[in-house]
């Protein structure tokens, strides 16, 4: 399916419509934004307060009417994400859309989050599968509720490893990032079918940003790694982030966009473009696997949807 080119400045006004978007920084700024922009009450959800502050200062400059505040989240500390589902139930009576999107990319040492899972899986699927429970409550009292889960081409490689989910054995940086971007789109295809059977209320779409110009891959494996170095001196073929997050903001915010739904760009391989529908990798349209998923996912981090 083609659409035509969907930018930011199609988004419906969000007046009167809350969300949460996990990230601080590159794509979850730019959904911020955009969210901000038109006219929605957006909390950024991140690790660092510094970051955080900088990102709704830079958003209050741009729009100064911007209803955006940042609260402290540890994606890789389920003791974190508890005490931000707990502040949130308190402070709010429902939330309309969740955007799960920071992420962590490649760290060439394996290293684990504080429950001791890895910390690509534990961060940026584990984490997100936890904060989405803690927000369900919320979520499904909001008014056309909405997840948003971000994956990556990366998953078209990606492979659930059920016997090593979390590299114990042996560990890559490059797979083991591939098995939590698969996992995030498994989940939201999950989180569907889970919804829709429970009378739950909240549409679930993935989102890939293609190839996006932001700060992943200086952030993890390292400025001076290959990957870093690639993002430094081959900038040109990375897209900017603004355009990384359309598809995002399109799953989010369009009423065209579709429940159970993968978008991604349209152009170059997926790469690069405008938001369209993205084709799903084969690996995660098996049910039973992500079924499998879910409850090693419930077991480990010690959810409860429903």
């Amino acid at each position: 399916m083609i659409m035509a080119k969907w930018t930011a400045s199609d988004i419906p006004s969000q007046q009167g419509r809350s969300a949460v978007v996990t990230g601080t920084g590159g794509l979850g700024f730019e959904d911020a934004l955009a969210l901000a922009r038109a006219g929605g009450d957006v909390i950024i959800a991140g690790r660092g307060s510094e970051k955080g502050a900088a990102a709704v200062a830079r958003i209050r400059e741009r729009v100064p009417s911007a209803k955006v505040r940042f609260e402290p989240l540890d994606l890789a500390s389920l003791k974190s994400i508890a005490a931000f589902g707990d502040r949130m139930r308190g402070q709010r009576d429902s939330l309309d859309l969740l955007i799960n999107n920071a992420g962590v990319m490649v760290p060439p040492q394996r290293r684990e989050t504080a429950d001791g899972f890895e910390l690509q899986l534990g961060t940026n699927h584990l984490g997100h599968f936890a904060l989405t429970s803690q927000l369900m409550p919320l979520l499904r009292k909001g008014r056309d509720a909405r997840v948003v889960s971000l994956s990556s081409v990366a998953a078209r490689s990606g492979a659930i490893d059920f016997g090593d989910l979390n590299a114990e054995t042996r560990y890559k940086p490059m797979a083991s990032y591939s098995q939590s971007k698969l996992a995030c789109l498994m989940f939201a295809l999950e989180l569907r079918r889970r919804s829709e059977a429970g009378g739950w209320g909240v549409t679930s779409i993935a989102a890939h940003p293609g190839i996006a110009r932001t700060d992943l891959l200086h952030n993890a494996p390292g400025r001076w790694s290959a990957p870093g170095l690639a993002r430094t001196f081959l900038w040109f073929l990375f897209q900017p982030a603004p355009r990384g997050a359309l598809p995002t903001l399109f799953a989010a915010t369009s009423p065209e966009a579709i429940a159970g739904a993968y978008y991604g760009p349209d152009g170059l391989g997926e790469t690069r473009g405008y938001p369209a529908l993205s084709k799903i990798p084969g690996q995660a349209l098996d049910e039973a696997a992500a079924a499998r998923l879910w409850e090693v996912s419930a077991s480990l981090t010690g959810s409860r949807f429903g």
